[in-house]
């Protein structure tokens, strides 16, 4: 087993010494792709400088991100943004509970609500960047950079994506009995007397919300928003026929769906939900491509070591593929969504330029 493990220091050394064959992202791709996390510093340092006669100072500052690691004795904290038995927080716990068994260390959830998520945000922006401090974060993450003015921060240089957990479908829902029977029939109605229709939201900003104002800048239609602090007023109202049209996340509208009270014109993600699976989506109703869906994905601090960057991907992306995460993602409506922290990277800039226009253009104000 020595031998062997020697073996390993030694090829280590070889393939990051040896000119400038290899950049340093790639030998921690590698290192952690052969499983070789346990290879001791003071060992590679000691053939690095034997095989290449290179200065102890550089072989110091080229080794730092390398030998970067989690304390197995320290908690790794998971913030949200919401309250405790939401639909984020119940699947921060799930995932907390699989990473822990998987990693074998303590992950605790941490709740910090306020400010549209802000407060945890800055939270973890200021934490230290060591790997144990994580946040479950949602489409807020990219719509409060234009939402809120100054921008309370840059999520993009100040935070460090980790991992995209998974999506939920933002519906479009209307009373069973209501005239409006699909999306053409509320977009005609729309059309012919614009504002008419007004629609309920959980919030000014919410991700239903937006979801809905980007349907209706497609769709080439006005429409009135009623904002509520919260969706439970919202779908209460609908009910209550004081608003015709609801925009919610898939969850919120189940019960009174299965209930027979509502009736989905439309889902918003790019494909349907098992939840409901005779609701059109709205690419399959004149909208091909659309896609306003609920996300959420961890993030750390920005300058997070990347080789912790890396096994965090790596042991998420694997807790994702257990049966307990999975029921958890499909119990609030959504499903796990795999993906590469570059595919994660590129739809957190998607969605910071998509609602910093939305935001300008219909001239969105926080509640």
């Amino acid at each position: 087993m020595a031998m062997a493990h020697w073996i390993k220091e030694l090829y280590v050394a070889r393939v990051f010494f040896k000119g400038t064959l290899m950049a340093r992202r790639s030998l921690e791709l590698e290192v952690h792709e052969r499983g070789w996390l346990g290879i001791k510093p003071k060992t590679l340092l000691a053939v690095a400088c034997l095989m290449t006669g290179c200065g102890i100072s550089n072989v110091f500052a080229q080794l730092a991100p390398l030998t970067s690691s989690l304390n197995p004795n320290k908690p790794i904290k998971m913030i949200v943004g919401y309250s405790a038995g939401g639909a984020v927080d119940l699947v921060a716990r799930a995932l907390s509970k699989g990473l822990s068994a998987q990693m074998g260390m303590t992950f605790v959830v941490e709740n910090k609500p306020g400010a549209g998520t802000n407060i945890a945000v800055k939270s973890v922006i200021a934490a230290e960047p060591d790997g144990h401090t994580l946040m479950l974060a949602a489409n807020a993450l990219a719509a409060n950079m234009s939402l809120y003015q100054p921008a309370p921060f840059d999520a993009e240089k100040e935070l460090a994506v980790v991992s995209l957990v998974g999506k939920i479908p933002v519906v479009i829902a209307t009373l069973s009995n209501s005239p409006l029977r699909n999306v053409a029939l509320l977009m005609e109605k729309a059309k012919s007397d614009p504002k008419s229709i007004s629609y309920a939201s959980p919030g000014n900003g919410s991700t239903p919300h937006l979801a809905m104002e980007i349907f209706a800048r497609a769709a080439a239609i006005e429409l009135t928003h009623i904002p509520y602090k919260g969706g439970a007023q919202a779908v209460t109202d609908v009910l209550g026929g004081q608003v015709p049209v609801l925009s919610m996340n898939a969850l919120e509208v189940l019960p009174h769906v299965s209930s027979g009270k509502l009736k989905v014109l439309a889902v918003l993600s790019s494909k349907r939900t098992p939840m409901f699976p005779d609701a059109l989506t709205l690419s399959e109703q004149g909208f091909p491509g659309f896609e306003a869906s609920v996300w959420y994905g961890v993030v750390a601090p920005s300058a997070t070591p990347k080789n912790i960057l890396v096994l965090l991907h790596q042991e998420v992306q694997k807790a994702l593929t257990s049966s307990e995460v999975r029921e958890k993602m499909s119990s609030v409506g959504g499903e796990v969504t795999l993906a590469s922290k570059e595919q994660f990277a590129e739809l957190l800039h998607s969605e910071r330029v998509r609602y910093e226009k939305l935001i300008r253009q219909a001239q969105i104000k926080p509640d």
